[in-house]
C-alpha cells in the first residue's frame, strides 16, 4: 500500500470495512472478513459495530488512520490491537463499552480480571462461530487453563460435563459472580440446591454439615468415591462421628472381609441404617434412619 492515502481510502476511512479487507481479507495471513458473518457484523442491529450508525472496524480498533501508511518501511499498529502487547484493561474497556450491562456487573475485581485474562483470552471476535458459542467446546475452553478441574471430571463420579449435559457456566460466571469461585449464587449451598432441590429442606431433623457447606462431604468437580464424596464412608462419617455413644468401633480398612467381619464397611456402610443423611421429616428420624 502506498505511503499516501488514496482517494478510495479517504472515501472508506471513516467507517467502511472494505478498506481494511483490502489487506486483511481471505488472501491474507490474518483474515478478518468472517466477523461480518457473526453477531458483530449484523447491519440490522443498531448496536453492532457494522450497523449504519457505527464505525465498522474502528468501533473496536479505534481511529487507525496512521495504520494505513508505512513509516520508514514499518506499518504502525491500529490504536487497539487486542493482543498481549497492550494492557488487558485497555482491550477490555472496548468490549465493556457495549457489554457492560451483560458482562460487566461483576467483572471488576473478578478472578479473570485480576489475573489479566482479558476478553480475547476466551473470545475470538473474528470467527463467526467462536469456541465460547459452541456448547460442547465451552468446557474445553475453560479447561485449557483449569487443568486440575479437567482431571477431576475424568474421575468415576462427576457431574455430566464430559457428556455435554452440563457446562462450566451452569455454576460459574466467567465474567465474575457474587459467590466464591465466581459462582452465580451467593453461597455454595445455594448454587448446589438450585439443582438438588430435594436436599434443600428445612427438615425436622437436620444434619449440620448439610446446612453449613455441601463441600464438607462432597467435591463438586469429580471424585474417586461415590456421589462425589471427599472420601469413602464410613471414614468420611467418622471424621465427625466417633465411636462413643454408638454401637460400633472406629473403622479401618482392616475390617473389610475376608480379613475382617465388619458389616459397617459393606454396602452403603453407615447409610445402611442412616439412609436419610441429608435430613429427615419423620417424627422418629432423629438419627436420620427414616
Amino acid at each position: 500500500m502506498a505511503s499516501e492515502t488514496t482517494e478510495a481510502e479517504q472515501e472508506y476511512m471513516s467507517d467502511d470495512p472494505r478498506l481494511c479487507l483490502m489487506c486483511h481479507g481471505a488472501d491474507s495471513n490474518h483474515p478478518a472478513e468472517s466477523v461480518m458473518h457473526g453477531v458483530h457484523g449484523q447491519s440490522s442491529s443498531e448496536n453492532a459495530p457494522f450497523s449504519t450508525n457505527q464505525q465498522g472496524c474502528q468501533s473496536c480498533h479505534g481511529p487507525s488512520a496512521a495504520h494505513l501508511k508505512l513509516v520508514e518501511g514499518v506499518r504502525p499498529p491500529p490504536a487497539i490491537v487486542f493482543n498481549s502487547e497492550q494492557p488487558a484493561h485497555q482491550r477490555d474497556g472496548v468490549c465493556l463499552d457495549c457489554h457492560q450491562d451483560t458482562a460487566g456487573h461483576y467483572w471488576a475485581g473478578s478472578a479473570h480480571e485480576f489475573s489479566q485474562q482479558g476478553c480475547t483470552s476466551c473470545h475470538t471476535i473474528h470467527q463467526s462461530d467462536g469456541a465460547m458459542k459452541r456448547f460442547l467446546q465451552l468446557n474445553n475452553q475453560c479447561m485449557d487453563c483449569h487443568q486440575r478441574q479437567r482431571a477431576q471430571i475424568m474421575r468415576p463420579s462427576s457431574h455430566p460435563l464430559r457428556s455435554g449435559q452440563m457446562n462450566c457456566i451452569d455454576c460459574h460466571s466467567p465474567h465474575g459472580g457474587p459467590g466464591p469461585a465466581e459462582l452465580k449464587a451467593f453461597t455454595l449451598n445455594e448454587q448446589c440446591l438450585n439443582c438438588h432441590a430435594e436436599k434443600r429442606g428445612p427438615f425436622l431433623w437436620e444434619h449440620a454439615p448439610v446446612t453449613e457447606d455441601c463441600s464438607s462431604c462432597h467435591t463438586p468437580h469429580g471424585s474417586n468415591h461415590n456421589a462425589l464424596l471427599n472420601t469413602r464412608t464410613p471414614f468420611l462419617c467418622q471424621q465427625c462421628h466417633q465411636a462413643a455413644f454408638h454401637p460400633s468401633n472406629q473403622e479401618s480398612g482392616l475390617g473389610i472381609p475376608p480379613r475382617g467381619a465388619s458389616s459397617n464397611l459393606l454396602g452403603k456402610d453407615c447409610m445402611n441404617c442412616h439412609a436419610q443423611v441429608h435430613g429427615s421429616n419423620h417424627p422418629s428420624g432423629s438419627g436420620l434412619t427414616r
